[in-house]
């Protein structure tokens, strides 16, 4: 659960990073040199680590708190923490510290990625060349195709597991979730190698 969880907790700090460099390469491109140095890119990519699994550490702790008295079998295909809290006790401490890392990664993520498009956005409609404009949307598409591949099946997964549990039946809650961490890796590779033009000519 905390390796399940943690990863994907990274991977979100992954795209806004991404976010952030594409903001850097079109809004600053004759400075991303000096901007994104290797010590600046290495400090970012420690602190997106750290924080996504420094941010997981409290939920085995609260799972090895819990009392459970029904069979020890989830329902979920892998280690989904709002699967294994199924107890007899109050899990409401779970409910809410789950929520507030949601919030904390995914909502903080898309505030950031969001921010650095608009920016993106404003800095591209001033451009003068059609051509440029192209290229610069172009750079962005792969991107906001992770970003949707990643925070819809996301989102979908953590707000109903504590909103909507008992409107949508189990089966598309497992369905989603396995999509949430499945199509990510498995589409990523497609969405920028399609972007790719060594691989689109081979």
């Amino acid at each position: 659960m905390f390796f399940v969880h943690g990863l994907t907790g990274v991977e979100s700090g992954v795209l806004m990073l991404m976010a952030l460099d594409r903001y850097v390469a079109i809004c600053y491109p004759l400075h991303y040199a000096t901007i994104l140095t290797n010590p600046i890119i290495a400090k970012a990519a420690l602190a997106t680590f750290l924080r996504g699994k420094l941010l997981m550490i409290p939920f085995p702790f609260l799972v090895k708190h819990l009392p459970f008295c029904h069979r020890n079998i989830i329902s979920h295909t892998y280690c989904d923490h709002m699967s294994v809290v199924k107890s007899c006790a109050s899990i409401k401490i779970n409910v809410i510290y789950g929520l507030m890392v949601a919030l904390l990664i995914g909502v903080f993520g898309i505030c950031c990625i969001f921010v650095s498009y608009m920016m993106i956005l404003r800095a591209v409609v001033i451009l003068s060349s059609a051509d440029a404009r192209q290229k610069a949307f172009s750079t962005c598409t792969a991107h906001i195709s992770a970003i949707i591949i990643t925070y819809v099946p996301a989102f979908f997964t953590f707000f109903t597991h504590r909103f909507g549990k008992h409107t949508i039946p189990p089966s598309l809650h497992i369905i989603v979730a396995n999509l949430y961490l499945l199509l990510p890796p498995t589409l990523n590779r497609i969405v920028y190698g399609v972007k790719t033009k060594q691989i689109r000519v081979s």
